[in-house]
């Protein structure tokens, strides 16, 4: 292999930096300085001298923009911060509310500075760049593992695949967080290319980003419209970058694309009128927004306020109102769901809503049904709730058949013809058979789901292939299935059903949290699950506690527990447990870290970079009884300060707060 010559390398690294300058100025600033077939000839130079001499080749060269050798499946990768979900507000009055607990968690009675940005409709990723070079690219998955689609993002010619000198020696790990989203206008060009080849067209703007994120093949990622937008930055303690606006300028002088309606405000009720306003322009863009994003806008405050469960306790998706369509109903059938409650469901034409086509909808319960009077072949109106959920919202009664009939619920299961019942003070009907085939499937799809035992390869198909196979009657079959029985069904080869028995037996040494949670309790989630392992630590303590001991635990209140008792109190549920422990699951107890009272009585308050997120040391303060404020006052009894405090340091001086770091606070806990 020849050596490259140095004017061979100093072409190459002139050629990169002006490939990646015109890409930025045609496809981030909209500007182009140069013509196309001007461009086409830099980048073939550029592609003549890569094959010439490969070992020139680097992670950052323009050339990996068209795609590389289809892949065999997407690899798992955690993200080293979890990427939260938002929770989300649909009205002022709700804001308002949401804005009164970030003062209230703060401490402050001031305005609160909230910077906000249209809710793009697309496909939440993580682009990850150490020392200024493009590395790694995730999907957000479940928050906390995202899907490995690093040669897919590489084609999108608006993500930088390297940053500026300075941002790479200023911050060596870098996590880039927005959304790929495919403008209207683009989505609808590529739909009739698909057309004109005899191919399916895409159901939508946001489908397609999705689906072509998610190819196998990076070369067809590499030939549809994908635009990335940037809105943050996964780590809040780095230097310089200590608000939300200045990550967004920040960001947007690297070479990211931002939504230039990204507007700070300064107080709540100023928040209200930025919605309006977008309410009114979201007809008129090219993209599709399903709300807004509401953000704390100082860093130091998103980090006293923190987060709850899987969403942050500083950030808001205010949502649109949901867009309305009209439809028939062509019948309302019965579904049994794991816990035997039986709802009704509205079968109606399908109906294009906020972008979806929609085919049915739940009408949850009697109630509703009488309530909202609907009928098979009656003219409603639907919407999707929160952008996401289809439900029947009206009725239209002139357009009622002459001779439709009022729904009746079954008296006995559509699924096992046992007898139906509503038990009193519910507005549910139930089948109370534990045993009922419908029930059984639904119990096994959450055991097996990642908020139960996340059994690899056990989905729907699969648990209605084992129970129809009378393989398994209840969760704890599982755990006697043999590879031998798995081979004798349709689909099975040896490696399926090894990887298979495999995941059961991983399933077999689960946190206790996760048993607790896959049992499917009504009303425990994974968070009750967790709050239920760390008060009572045996699952033999939990089988056993009584309605008292358990509406004493914070979390749960008389409904849970009350739901816990009849669960337990019940001979089948006990003898399924039975069966699992003899089926090899290990209810090892869950073990909690004892708290100190060393800091009892004692108010602290953080500023600074520390070596650790702030979290880390609030949690640390609070297990050993002390408490963490927002603000400096007379009550304060330490400052742990770190590197560039901000004004906290000069109150704690004024009003003789003690200062210290985090030696000094190890010294405390010793």
């Amino acid at each position: 292999m020849p050596t490259p010559p140095a004017e061979i390398i100093k072409e190459l690294k002139r050629l990169r930096d002006q490939v990646h300058y015109h890409n930025r100025r045609y496809y981030v600033d909209d500007r182009p300085e140069i013509s196309d077939a001007e461009f086409d000839k830099l980048f073939d130079r550029l592609v003549e001298i890569e094959k010439k001499f490969p070992e020139l080749i680097t992670p950052d060269s323009p050339t990996h923009r068209v795609g590389a050798p289809p892949s065999k499946k997407f690899s798992s990768v955690p993200h080293r911060i979890p990427m939260l979900s938002l929770q989300k507000v649909t009205t002022f009055e709700e804001f308002e509310a949401f804005d009164k607990r970030v003062r209230e968690g703060l401490e402050i009675t001031d305005d609160v500075e909230y910077f906000s940005e249209p809710k793009m409709d697309g496909l939440a990723v993580e682009l990850v760049f150490r020392k200024g070079i493009f590395e790694l690219g995730l999907t957000r998955g479940d928050g906390t593992v995202g899907e490995n689609i690093t040669p897919n993002l590489r084609t999108i010619r608006s993500i930088p695949l390297r940053l500026s000198d300075k941002a790479a020696e200023r911050y060596p790990l870098l996590e880039v967080r927005g959304e790929v989203i495919m403008r209207r206008s683009e989505f609808q060009k590529l739909n009739e290319i698909l057309q004109a080849n005899n191919q399916e067209p895409l159901a939508n703007p946001r489908n397609g980003a999705a689906g072509s994120l998610r190819q196998l093949d990076s070369s067809i990622t590499a030939s549809r419209p994908l635009i990335f937008y940037a809105y943050g930055i996964s780590d809040t303690k780095l230097t310089y970058l200590d608000t939300q606006q200045k990550v967004m300028e920040f960001l947007k002088v690297e070479g990211f694309i931002v939504n230039d309606m990204g507007h700070l405000y300064q107080a709540a009720k100023l928040v209200d009128n930025g919605f309006e306003a977008l309410v009114k322009k979201r007809s008129s863009l090219d993209y599709d927004i399903d709300g807004m994003v509401v953000k704390v806008n100082r860093f130091e405050h998103q980090e006293i306020l923190g987060q709850i469960s899987r969403a942050p306790r500083w950030a808001v998706a205010w949502k649109f109102a949901a867009e309305q369509a009209e439809t028939v109903i062509e019948d309302i059938e019965f579904s049994i769901g794991r816990t035997g409650v039986i709802t009704p469901i509205a079968k109606f034409k399908p109906v294009h809503v906020s972008g979806v086509t929609v085919s049915n909808a739940s009408l949850h319960n009697e109630d509703v049904v009488k309530t909202l009077d609907v009928r098979a072949g009656d003219t409603v109106v639907v919407r999707r709730a929160g952008e996401v959920i289809p439900e029947v919202v009206d009725v239209i009664f002139e357009k009622r058949p002459a001779n439709s009939k009022a729904v009746k619920f079954p008296t006995k299961c559509p699924s096992c013809s046992e007898p139906v019942v509503r038990p009193e003070g519910e507005a549910a009907h139930r089948c109370l058979n534990f045993s009922c085939p419908a029930q059984v499937e639904g119990r096994l799809v959450h055991f097996a789901s990642k908020g139960g035992l996340d059994i690899e390869g056990l989905g729907e198909k699969l648990s209605r292939q084992l129970i129809h196979a009378g393989l398994v009657k209840n969760p704890a079959d599982l755990f006697f299935l043999k590879k031998e029985q798995l081979l004798e069904l349709e689909g099975f080869a040896d490696k399926k059903a090894e990887n298979l028995i495999g995941a059961i037996d991983k399933a077999r040494n689960a946190e206790l949290p996760k048993f607790i949670a896959a049992l499917g309790i009504i009303g425990v989630g994974e968070t009750a699950s967790k709050l239920l392992a760390q008060e009572l630590e045996e699952f033999e303590k939990l089988m056993n506690a009584t309605h008292d001991k358990l509406i004493n635990i914070p979390g749960v209140g008389p409904v849970i527990a009350a739901n816990i008792v009849g669960f337990f109190g019940d001979k089948a549920h006990r003898r399924m447990i039975d069966k699992m422990k003899k089926g090899g699951v290990d209810f090892t107890p869950y073990r909690k870290i004892a708290a100190s009272s060393k800091l009892k009585g004692k108010s602290f308050v953080i500023t600074g970079t520390l070596s650790k997120p702030r979290p880390h040391f609030k949690k640390l303060i609070e297990d050993n009884g002390g408490k963490v404020t927002g603000t400096v006052s007379a009550k304060t009894d330490y400052l742990l300060c770190g590197l560039e405090p901000g004004s906290k340091l000069d109150d704690a001086k004024k009003l003789g707060v003690k200062i210290i770091g985090e030696e000094e606070l190890s010294g405390l806990l010793k």
